[in-house]
């Protein structure tokens, strides 16, 4: 009776440790869960249209964007790739000052592909374009023949499309993924408007300093003229005078010799 006690009681401890080890066991082993990370924060929609119509003034440009449609095809890669945009973006006064060639006779056609090409279908800050100007030319939206090149100078970038020669003025807006830089000048493509360029034209020379003695004023010149002119009267006189006084001298001798 006591031996079969015992065997209970062994056989119940025996039960009671495997059960403990067998729960810590599944405790050490079972995974510890991994957090599911964050969503990455979506890119800032930029509104292009308001964007550039509050900068510059670049109204002309603006307009040109709308009535070609070119401004939704820049608003859908700017908000809806990976790539992002960069703008070149002329002033106003770039447009009023642009004489030669004109624009105004282009087709609707050869406008849109004149918009698109002031574009890169990336996005590029400013410290890019060191090894963009190494990489030259570079494709445009316009695609195909319309590529730009550039050139850092010291930190200033230089933009050349064949007919223009242009540099960055300012940073409208360089933050992923919309970079917009306005510039003084059309950006005008060799593909549109060929390739006889005009030459620069040279530099106006410097003025050479007037080292030639004064010349005498007419207030001189006439006084002179006066001058000669009413000392000629004097002289007429004066030679009239010297004759009568002849003519009475020989007419006084001869009545003298008649009375001898």
């Amino acid at each position: 009776m006591v031996f079969e006690m015992n065997f209970s009681v062994f056989t119940g401890a025996i039960i009671v440790i495997v059960y403990f080890a067998s729960a810590n066991a599944q405790a050490v082993v079972a995974p510890t869960p991994i957090p599911t990370p964050a969503p990455a924060p979506a890119p800032e929609y930029v509104n292009l249209t308001d964007l550039l119509s509050v900068a510059g003034p670049f109204h002309t440009f603006l307009g040109y964007l709308q009535s070609t449609k070119v401004i939704e095809t820049f608003q859908n890669q700017a908000n809806n790739t990976d790539e992002g945009i960069t703008l070149f973006v002329p002033k106003d006064g770039a447009f009023a000052s642009l004489k030669k060639p004109s624009i105004s006779n282009l087709t609707q056609d050869q406008l849109k592909s004149l918009c698109l090409f002031h574009a890169l279908p990336h996005y590029y800050k400013l410290a890019d374009f060191t090894n963009l100007s190494q990489r030259s030319p570079i494709p445009t939206f316009a695609g195909g023949q319309y590529s730009l090149n550039f050139t850092d100078n010291s930190g200033t970038v230089h933009v050349d499309s064949g007919w223009t020669k242009t540099k960055v003025i300012s940073a409208v807006r360089a933050t992923d993924p919309v970079a917009v830089y306005e510039t003084d000048k059309v950006l005008l493509p060799e593909a549109i408007f060929g390739t006889d360029i005009p030459p620069t034209p040279a530099p106006a020379p410097a003025p050479v300093p007037d080292t030639a003695p004064a010349a005498d004023s007419p207030s001189e010149k006439g006084g002179s003229e006066s001058s000669s002119t009413n000392s000629s009267p004097s002289s007429s006189y004066r030679v009239l005078n010297s004759g009568k006084l002849s003519l009475l001298a020989s007419a006084f001798v001869g009545g003298m010799l008649m009375f001898l």
